[in-house]
């Protein structure tokens, strides 16, 4: 058969998968925009129930509780198939986001937070185990960079509509809005996992799985107890209780570290080839871009004078880069950990770049470029990501692999901003909020995180007695 006349092997989008690919499209666009317009309506929610002063507990309540879902369903996904994960996460997203429309107090807010989050968390897990389940190989990047670009609509479209809702309506609306939107996004994908069971060599030691939550609510507890005392000891007081807080802070650090490891491949914290590399680079990538996204806006607000809409163009930026490097990733045909190294180097340099287009006296334009750069990057290292962790995963790790991916989100998201907000506090100068050397410092700082991905990324190049060792060593 000639080139001309050979059968083209079906895609993503073929009568097979479409049906599957667009409920997979529909439930990653759809928590994107909640997360873009809960975070635009939260000033609003805030000083309607009078919780300025809990304002930070909306957010961690949620990566709390995602901390805690992602490890069950890694386990569950593993023992059960991705449905029951899948199902549970999209009824929890709903009533998340139907407690928090109807909350008359800012502490039932946050816990329809909390409920959303452990939504989010069983579903991400389940959406991965599926790719992983469904789709061939060749295909998983194609379907991952789609699920980047998902993101872009929200990115764009999201604070807008939200921030129009919320302040001339109701912030009410952008919850309930979004709620029957999920359940259509439900009713669409759910006969296509119908015949997604357990994998062929499940896991059923129910102990183990026992265990591994124990270790979830140990870690997600820890990262919330110090998020806790370490928001309450900024707000100050008498010196006894400013003690007793870091002590508390330090407990939940400690807490958090002892259930780490098992919760990740055997050696990620070592550094080891292969899956362990890979997830470590995960975290380093999201801790650099995340901690340094999230003082992009305030930097151009207080030292450019620019209005918080305007600055908002360099973090829409950063999503369409990060749509194009995942597009891109998807079809360059390379070893994949050099994608790694190439992403992570990138980022590097767009970091140390920050620090150059940061003053007033630069066009903002330029920042705006070298933000939307630095989302390029990510967009090819973070899909890359995804695709490794698969590949190096049998059918019967793809749960709990990928709820350490997941996890390697979360903990890079909140140790960066975290750690930026650590270096704000202690370098800024009140009598002049407009100083740019703390942003400077911060850039650089992430810069050197960023750099630490480079080496993980070559790193996660795996050797077949690399994949051995992991495994002997997670059954120990």
């Amino acid at each position: 058969m000639t080139e001309s006349t050979a059968v083209r092997a079906p895609g993503a989008m073929s009568a097979a998968y479409r049906p599957l690919t667009l409920g997979l499209l529909a439930v990653i666009t759809l928590a994107a925009f909640e997360a873009v317009a809960v975070a635009t309506a939260m000033p609003v929610v805030a000083a309607d129930l009078e919780g300025k002063s809990a304002y930070g507990l909306a957010f961690s309540m949620f990566l709390t509780a995602s901390l805690l879902a992602s490890v069950v369903a890694g386990v569950w996904c593993d023992a059960k198939g991705p449905r029951p994960a899948l199902g549970a996460g999209l009824v929890l997203m709903v009533a998340g986001l139907v407690l928090s429309g109807v909350a008359g107090e800012f502490w039932i807010f946050t816990a329809g937070r909390a409920v959303a989050g452990l939504g989010g968390g069983f579903a991400i897990v389940a959406v991965y185990v599926i790719i992983g389940q469904v789709y061939p190989q060749r295909m998983q990047p194609v379907v991952f960079g789609w699920l980047a670009a998902a993101w872009v609509v929200p990115s764009l479209v999201g604070p807008l509509a939200a921030g129009v809702v919320a302040e001339y309506i109701s912030w009410r609306l952008v919850f309930y809005g979004v709620a029957p939107i999920f359940l259509l996004a439900v009713l669409v994908i759910w006969p296509r996992t119908r015949s997604m069971g357990a994998p062929e060599n499940p896991t059923t030691d129910r102990r183990v799985g026992r265990l591994q939550a124990v270790r979830g609510l140990m870690l997600a507890g820890g990262v919330f107890l110090a998020q806790w005392a370490l928001f309450e000891a900024v707000a100050g007081g008498p010196a006894g209780q400013l003690v007793l807080l870091y002590a508390l802070a330090a407990g939940g650090v400690v807490l958090a570290l002892v259930a780490l490891p098992k919760l990740m491949p055997a050696g990620t914290l070592r550094l080891r080839r292969g899956l362990p590399s890979v997830i470590a680079t995960r975290g380093l990538i999201n801790l650099a871009f995340f901690g340094a996204e999230a003082f992009i806006p305030l930097m151009l607000v207080a030292a450019h004078g620019i209005s918080p809409a305007t600055a908002g163009l360099a973090l829409t930026a950063g999503a369409v880069g990060w749509s194009i490097g995942s597009w891109v990733q998807a079809r360059v045909q390379t070893a994949r950990h050099r994608m790694l190294v190439v992403g992570s180097g990138i980022l590097t340099a767009c970091m140390g770049l920050m620090a150059l287009v940061s003053p007033p006296s630069v066009p903002l334009w330029a920042l705006i470029v070298v933000w939307a750069l630095a989302g390029f990057s990510m967009g090819v290292a973070l899909s890359t990501t995804s695709v490794l962790v698969l590949q190096m995963s049998a059918p019967e790790e793809r749960g709990r692999n990928s709820a350490s991916l997941q996890l390697a989100d979360q903990l890079g998201g909140v140790v960066g901003t975290a750690g930026a907000g650590a270096l704000f506090s202690l370098l800024r100068d009140p009598e002049n909020p407009g100083a740019i050397g703390v942003y400077v410092v911060i850039w650089l700082v992430l810069a050197v995180v960023a750099a630490g991905g480079i080496a993980t990324g070559w790193r996660s190049a795996e050797r077949t007695e690399d994949r051995q060792e992991q495994r002997e060593e997670a059954t120990e």
